[in-house]
């Protein structure tokens, strides 16, 4: 048991050593190692950002929660193989923050720069001291593909690697869509594909638009629009996977226009 009164903080890591206790933990716990939780914290990362698109805040502080324990779990594990513990952690994003707002918690003056030039001047200059040679070092692999797409884009825009207006992008997304067209093998399907992808995030890129933000708005509103069309086939005494294309394309212009009605009134 934990103790009564402790800080919950304190509560959180006390529960989490006895979680990871040999002799009187949790069996799964103790298994559990960095490679076998990162999936879960990935996934914890992904429901905090669910909750707050739905607005749901009472679910933001259980998936808050749930992610802080990924935190807590594996400092812990780090703790026991005496690389560094919760406390390190904690200092060491304490010292990032405050060596990255040299204008706030220093005398740097913040005139003349924008945030994010100053944002990633400190964090290009963080990077080569850890020795990094190109601009794209230390772009994380585990990042989802699109948005991993746009941070590599963006840091070869900032050595001057980038079109100067969106004339170059849209060029080039027509080029990937006709070279996609021309292929023979799957091997090179599977290549140009990827390639269209990467101009398609290059192109929104050019409009000042978050890939990852305008894709996750897109999946929404096709849910949307999809189940709208399966209830209107219901109510109208179809089954919507019986009816041709051309009708169901029919059901797809009908709840587009209720929405445009809607957003209209």
């Amino acid at each position: 048991m934990t103790k009564p009164g402790q800080a919950p903080l304190d509560r959180l890591l006390a529960i989490m050593e006895r979680l990871r206790d040999p002799q009187r933990g949790c069996e799964w716990d103790v298994a559990q190692s960095f490679e076998t939780i990162a999936p879960y914290t990935i996934e914890e990362a992904y429901e905090v950002a669910d909750a707050i698109q739905r607005g749901d805040i009472a679910a933001l502080k259980d998936e808050l929660g749930d992610l802080l324990l990924q935190v807590a779990f594996h400092s812990r594990i780090a703790e026991e193989a005496g690389h560094f513990d919760f406390a390190a952690v904690a200092a060491s994003i304490s010292t990032k923050m405050e060596m990255r707002h040299p204008h706030i918690f220093g005398d740097a003056s913040d005139v003349g720069q924008s945030r994010e030039e100053r944002w990633e001047g400190i964090k290009a200059q963080e990077r080569a001291a850890k020795g990094a040679v190109s601009a794209i070092d230390g772009v994380a692999l585990a990042l989802p593909a699109l948005m991993r797409a746009e941070k590599i884009q963006k840091r070869a825009a900032r050595v001057g690697f980038d079109w100067p207006d969106v004339q170059g992008p849209a060029d080039k997304l027509v080029e990937e869509i006709a070279e996609l067209a021309d292929t023979k093998t799957e091997k090179e399907r599977a290549e140009e594909a990827g390639d269209l992808l990467f101009a398609a995030v290059n192109l929104v890129r050019a409009y000042g638009i978050p890939a990852e933000e305008a894709l996750r708005a897109a999946n929404a509103k096709f849910e949307r629009r999809f189940r709208a069309m399966e209830e209107l086939a219901d109510r109208q005494g179809r089954e919507f996977s019986q009816l041709t294309l051309d009708q169901q394309e029919a059901l797809w212009q009908a709840v587009k226009r209720e929405e445009q009605e809607i957003h209209r009134g």
